[in-house]
């Protein structure tokens, strides 16, 4: 069976590998690990690319992190986008009218569903099978083992002309180091376990965190908790909604085209008119310019810490019994404390080497898709972008998909991409400098981002 990537294969013969196990060979079809909004991108826009998918679901629906059914998932009741609905919805696929700026989280799970049914995607996935291991095979080609969620049934090797990843990074809990937390006397969850008010009613309640979780879990403490903190370690942006009747989003994409330095400016003034000095608040004044990292959108934890319903805090300095002291020498007693701390990149399946991983798990990827001297992988929605981060990875799996198409259509052109990806693999796609800390690995630009994906897609534009 040829070993180039090519049209749709039906034909599966089996071989055996130099360890004597069985390996199934897909030919020409393309993995694709996840059916999440960027696996479904990914299937989708292989298929109009001509590839055959099969495509590997731990979970027995699609909807990836926004199906909250979903053991993964870290959603809440009450999430909803953070990013405006024309920022957020797949450029070939638009969300309703008649849906609000900033939909609810069932209306995503809904719209992802009807995704995959308008393009006709589902008979393309497995469910209820997780991808346990990822190996190189010859002529740059995947071996991937799979079993039933859950490790019942026996395991399959199957050999593919590529992989893309599209696994999520927001489901496996960064759980910070804190001294003395493992004897702390009180309730102690990651923001991932969170999925109701029902869990704070009534207790004085502890949130570390100041992203976009745990700034809602905050909120919603103030309203149900008998006593709400909010820990954190720096000061930030907080950012409304809306600015000048309309979502902020939408007004800063206006903006895009001018000078970053200009931009930060008008920024910072307009918060000053519209949120005020928080600093008297409570609240640490931001240790960084505007955009450097990503502000938090929300306009109710200014009402609430104005309204006193929200005590700001600073960082943990340690645990003790039933006691939190802080790092300015206070101590306070909380019942349950929420980490809303984020999650680390994890690809529980691969050897980290194969995405360049640091020792801190940090891939290196070109455009955080495309992993130096691997041209048949590729990962799909690795972002936090300053907007919705749909039409991103619609644009972003085309990339992927006409990349691979050029490795049989034009090799020399394909070896000038790898030099390409080679060269500009760790890049960060923000014209703001960016903190390097955990939770801003993955943090871009979306026009930077789009700039340069757009210089990508015109250079592999022939090869479909």
């Amino acid at each position: 069976m040829s070993t180039s990537i090519g049209l749709d294969s039906s034909e599966t013969s089996a071989t055996l590998r130099s360890d004597g196990r069985p390996v199934y060979d897909r030919g020409g079809t393309v993995c694709v690990i996840g059916a999440g909004a960027s696996g479904l991108a990914a299937i989708k826009n292989l298929r109009e690319h001509g590839f055959g998918v099969d495509c590997y679901e731990r979970e027995t629906s699609v909807g990836g992190a926004w199906n909250w059914r979903h053991d993964r998932s870290p959603v809440y009741a009450s999430t909803h986008l953070i990013s405006s609905k024309p920022s957020t919805e797949f450029p070939d696929f638009p969300m309703p009218d008649s849906w609000p700026d900033y939909p609810h989280h069932s209306q995503l799970l809904g719209y992802l569903e009807r995704y995959a049914a308008h393009f006709d995607l589902l008979q393309y996935v497995w469910f209820g099978t997780e991808v346990i291991r990822v190996e190189p095979a010859d002529g740059n080609r995947w071996d991937v083992t799979t079993r039933s969620t859950g490790g019942y049934g026996a395991e399959r090797i199957q050999r593919y002309a590529a992989v893309v990843i599209a696994n999520g990074h927001n489901w496996s809990p960064k759980i910070p180091a804190y001294e003395g937390l493992d004897e702390f006397r009180g309730q102690v969850m990651h923001a991932s376990a969170y999925k109701d008010t029902t869990q704070l009613r009534g207790k004085r309640v502890l949130v570390i965190g100041a992203g976009n979780t745990g700034c809602d879990i905050a909120v919603e403490a103030a309203q149900q908790a008998s006593k709400a903190w909010h820990s954190t370690r720096r000061g930030y942006w907080y950012v409304p909604k809306y600015v000048l009747g309309r979502p902020t989003d939408q007004v800063n994409a206006g903006l895009t085209r001018l000078p970053l330095g200009l931009r930060q400016w008008f920024a910072a003034r307009t918060l000053r008119l519209t949120v005020g000095d928080l600093t008297r608040f409570g609240l640490p004044a931001p240790d960084h310019k505007i955009y450097e990292t990503h502000p938090i959108a929300n306009s109710q934890l200014v009402y609430y810490v104005g309204h006193g319903g929200i005590s700001p805090v600073p960082d943990v300095a340690r645990f003790r019994g039933n006691t939190v002291e802080l790092t300015d020498g206070r101590t306070i007693d909380p019942e349950l404390v929420v980490l809303a701390t984020g999650y680390l990149p994890k690809f529980e399946f691969l050897d980290p080497s194969l995405l360049g991983g640091d020792p801190a798990g940090r891939p290196s990827l070109y455009l955080n898709a495309f992993p130096r001297r691997h041209p048949t992988l590729a990962v799909a929605g690795l972002l936090q972008a300053d907007s919705g981060i749909f039409p991103l990875v619609h644009w972003q799996t085309v990339a992927i998909a006409r990349r691979l198409r050029l490795q049989e259509a034009a090799p020399d052109r394909a070896a000038a991409f790898s030099a390409r990806v080679d060269a500009g693999a760790g890049g960060r796609w923000s014209s703001a400098k960016v903190k390097e800390s955990t939770r801003h690995w993955f943090e871009i630009s979306h026009s930077d981002y789009l700039r340069e994906l757009q210089t990508v897609l015109d250079d592999l534009e022939t090869a479909k």
